[in-house]
């Protein structure tokens, strides 16, 4: 890390310095737009349930109901959307799927557009929910609007990024709004631990505490950073290419621990918000209640079926992404195998084995990292705002390992090509 640090700021990785500055403006004016409240309209007070990851992944934007409040989420729904119709339920997705690069973007367009009307679609419901009876049909328009339009704002902020700056736009943007959440929950935990008032021996025992807490935190960090950059590599060779080619180099096809991201515990925490959601409507006292003590991810009930869900969606997504059969059929086109596997049915079977055996793995460490904050809130009398674990930070460490590799990149290539030239 400190070698690729010491050559960013040689002479020759100059351009590469200015994107990261662009980068690092760009996010700036993502985090002076938090505080932009939508005119006419207050800080939400109420719980938002299961709209906290939304809330989390936002800084707090929608806490505030700033001008971003909704931040990309519609995009990342649309997106996972578009991804389930590629599976031959949609016949024009399927093709454009095919298509490769011209496919992609024509995919891409889509959802983009799919992703702006979802958002226009939260953002009245959200003027509705929020504001309430009070409000009339241009209010909810109005606000729906402003909304829509922050959305789209960082979905070009994004692209931006993407183009003139470092790493993935779209992921950057949600790493630093939930980074910019991080100072507020350790002041809120150093508070909550450390009483100033009481007398030394219990300040002490107070400042212990919150050490104690800082180092777990990390030690999850660190822990998070090991297993997300796991993976299973399975060897492969081809028909036209001995084993002491390039000196012996050996190609692998690499697979994640954790394939499927967080996208298995968004997934789950929607399916099981979704009674919560119909009791808030219906408003009957007896389905309150039973949703409130089976289907909440708090009570024990809720929080195995939560974990079950995430089971289930991580093999769901881990075999939407990686499909056996597919890789089987395009390693044997290509004239590739596996070593002492035989091509075709065979090679389908060990990477379907493979790939359950490292889901279990991969859901394993979701459920617990899913885990930890409602475990956290439980067992401590700490505000809800402090917690360990969680979403939010998986996504943190996953941006950053990737934003890192790039730049890792972007450095060796550079240093490639000089290299290179002087000969």
């Amino acid at each position: 890390m400190f070698k690729v640090l010491k050559e960013l700021f040689t002479s020759g990785n100059k351009d590469l310095r200015h994107r990261i500055y662009f980068t690092l403006a760009a996010l700036t004016v993502f985090i002076l737009g938090i505080s932009i409240r939508v005119p006419g309209t207050d800080d939400l007070t109420s719980n938002l349930g299961f709209l906290e990851l939304i809330n989390t992944m936002g800084g707090g934007a929608l806490k505030n109901f700033s001008i971003f409040a909704l931040g990309v989420m519609p995009y990342i729904t649309a997106s996972i959307i578009t991804q389930l119709l590629q599976m031959d339920i949609f016949p024009y997705f399927t093709e454009l799927a095919k298509q490769g690069h011209t496919g992609r973007q024509k995919i891409n367009q889509i959802t983009r557009y799919m992703g702006i009307a979802f958002a226009f679609i939260e953002g009245y419901a959200f003027a509705f929910a929020f504001i309430g009876k009070s409000g009339d049909p241009m209010q909810y328009m109005y606000i729906a609007t402003i909304l829509t339009a922050g959305t789209s704002l960082l979905l070009w902020m994004g692209d931006q990024i993407t183009q003139k700056g470092i790493g993935n736009g779209l992921s950057l943007i949600i790493m630093a709004g939930i980074i910019a959440t991080l100072p507020q929950m350790f002041i809120d935990a150093f508070n909550g631990l450390v009483s100033l008032e009481g007398t030394a021996q219990v300040i002490t025992l107070g400042v212990i505490k919150f050490l104690l807490f800082v180092i777990i935190y990390f030690a999850i960090v660190i822990g998070m950073i090991y297993v997300e950059s796991s993976e299973r590599r399975i060897p492969i060779q081809y028909a036209n290419k001995s084993t002491s080619a390039y000196g012996g180099a050996q190609s692998f096809m690499p697979i994640k621990i954790n394939t499927a991201g967080v996208i298995p515990v968004i997934f789950a925490s929607s399916l099981l918000s979704i009674p919560g959601i119909i009791a808030q409507v219906i408003k009957k006292d007896g389905f309150t209640l039973f949703v409130q003590k089976y289907l909440n991810y708090t009570t024990p009930v809720g929080f195995v079926l939560y974990v079950l869900f995430i089971f289930f969606f991580a093999y769901f997504y881990t075999f939407i992404q990686l499909k056996p059969e597919e890789f089987s059929k395009n390693l044997q086109e290509n004239g590739g195998y596996i070593p002492g596997i035989r091509p075709g049915e065979e090679t389908k079977t060990y990477v379907s084995r493979i790939l359950s055996r490292l889901t279990v793995l991969g859901a394993t460490f979701l459920s617990i990292i899913a885990g930890l904050p409602i475990l956290f809130s439980k067992l401590t009398s700490l505000p809800t705002s402090v917690s360990i674990g969680g979403t939010g930070l998986l996504i943190v460490v996953g941006v950053a390992l990737e934003t890192y590799k790039q730049l890792e990149g972007s450095i060796l290539t550079r240093s490639y090509k000089r290299g290179y030239s002087r000969r």
